[in-house]
């Protein structure tokens, strides 16, 4: 009686496995009944803003004398911005930087013997951050009236911006999901399958590169701040249900 009971239950263990097994297989052989599709926004623009900076300095052995001659640079840069056709309201100077210089001294068989001291150099930057983005670029170009005068000033390169970036974005997105619902429709007809409902849409990185620039696109994404006419462009990943 007991080999008979053993018997039933190796039995319907077998069948049971035999059950489990078939529809594994069964399930590795569905079609996963959806479309994975990935769509492009792609745009060009121009910069709406720049930000340009500019650092100048004074070296001097007395910090008050050294101040005096840097706050007439400070005036005379900012006489010439505003000649140039830039206002008070964009036009920013930083806090003043002062470092106390010294050389080293040594002896004839090289023992160090101290340091003397040689003057200060004080350095304060000039900070523009306009719309007006021809006449800076041309400000930053023509820096050598300055110079002329007497000033040590180093123009650093112009960053540009664009002030309407989201709604640019925004409308990027709208394309990026087009063009992708436009390649999901084409492969569904293609493969004689019927595109369905939705499942999912994910935003991919946005990128900002300079126009016709060889830039590198990143998976942290690239934001061009070097170039005026910059290109932008984001990715979206659509799935969808098809029968």
């Amino acid at each position: 009686m007991k080999n008979h009971f053993t018997a039933i239950i190796f039995a319907v263990a077998i069948i049971t496995a035999a059950f489990i097994f078939g529809n594994a297989v069964v399930n590795r052989n569905q079609k996963d009944g959806t479309i994975a599709v990935t769509g492009l926004g792609k745009t060009d623009f121009t910069s709406d803003l720049i930000v340009w900076e500019a650092k100048f300095s004074q070296s001097n052995l007395s910090l008050k004398d050294g101040y005096s001659k840097l706050k007439q640079d400070r005036i005379t840069i900012l006489e010439y911005l505003k000649a140039n056709g830039l206002p008070d309201s964009v036009i920013v100077f930083s806090a003043v930087e002062t470092k106390k210089n010294t050389k080293p001294n040594y002896s004839e068989n090289g023992k160090y013997l101290g340091e003397t001291f040689i003057g200060y150099t004080l350095m304060q930057t000039v900070h523009v951050d306009s719309k007006a983005v021809e006449l800076v670029e041309t400000i930053s170009r023509e820096v050598t009236d300055l110079l002329n005068k007497g000033i040590q000033l180093y123009s650093i390169a112009p960053r540009y911006y664009y002030t309407k970036l989201e709604d640019l974005k925004i409308e990027m997105i709208a394309q990026a999901t087009e063009n992708a619902n436009l390649r999901a429709k084409r492969i569904a007809e293609n493969s004689g399958a019927k595109l369905n409902d939705l499942v999912s849409a994910n935003m991919g990185i946005f990128q900002i590169t300079g126009q016709n620039s060889n830039e590198n696109y990143s998976w942290g994404g690239v934001y061009n701040t070097s170039s005026k006419e910059k290109t932008a462009s984001i990715t979206m990943k659509l799935i969808y249900k098809v029968d």
